[in-house]
């Protein structure tokens, strides 16, 4: 895995409080573009409040966040070039496959052709070909979780995060999900930053970044 020398994300200084309770304490890290990354902490450390204010569901308190060298604090999460990943999988039942992946294209007003070619491939690279008319609620969660992982790709966004994304799915298929999730950052140089509290789970990552308290600890 290659990686630019500048980085994708720019965490400067960020703290998040709610009320008096401190979820974050200056945080301060750098994610280079094509990097596989796993925050690693216990429940209530505040790893999913990081993943929150990267992708702009949050706000930080203090602190300054940035993506490919533009500040977006304050920017709301459309406008951010990022893609989340959820442990829920956050797919539409009403839609089958193909209008679950095409869903954000569909929001970019991209023509019916191009939108056809990139559900395919993404199809093809989570190893759901010949699924597109497939129901949700026909997948197993494995599967669903591969339709999620595709319908992020598809947008071709500069980040994506992963938010506990094998917390519902038995030890053989995260290890799949995990598999392809390390393929894709190595073949697309894909910047991926995943949240876990699984030591095991964690160690796929090229890198990890462990939170204690609301603060890092350690980036190896």
């Amino acid at each position: 895995m290659q990686s630019e020398t500048k980085p994708i994300i720019e965490v400067k200084g960020v703290s998040k409080f709610f009320g008096e309770k401190t979820a974050l304490d200056n945080i301060n890290l750098s994610i280079k573009k094509g990097e596989f990354v796993t925050i690693l902490g216990p429940s209530g450390c505040g790893k999913t409040t990081l993943l929150r204010l990267i992708a702009g569901f949050q706000t930080a308190s203090e602190g300054v966040i940035c993506i490919a060298s533009k500040e977006i604090t304050q920017t709301p999460p459309h406008k951010r070039p990022v893609n989340t990943v959820f442990q829920k999988y956050a797919l539409f039942p009403h839609l089958n496959v193909f209008e679950n992946v095409a869903f954000g294209l569909r929001l970019k007003k991209m023509d019916e052709e191009t939108i056809r070619r990139k559900v395919r491939d993404m199809l093809e690279v989570v190893g759901l070909k010949g699924f597109e008319r497939r129901s949700i609620s026909q997948m197993s969660g494995g599967q669903q979780q591969r339709v999620a992982i595709a319908r992020a790709l598809a947008a071709a966004p500069a980040i994506i995060l992963a938010d506990e994304p094998t917390g519902n799915l038995d030890s053989k298929t995260s290890q799949d999900v995990l598999s392809l999730l390390k393929v894709t950052s190595q073949k697309f140089a894909q910047t991926i930053v995943m949240i876990t509290h699984n030591e095991e789970i964690a160690q796929m990552a090229d890198r990890i970044i462990r939170i204690e308290d609301g603060r890092i600890v350690s980036q190896n």
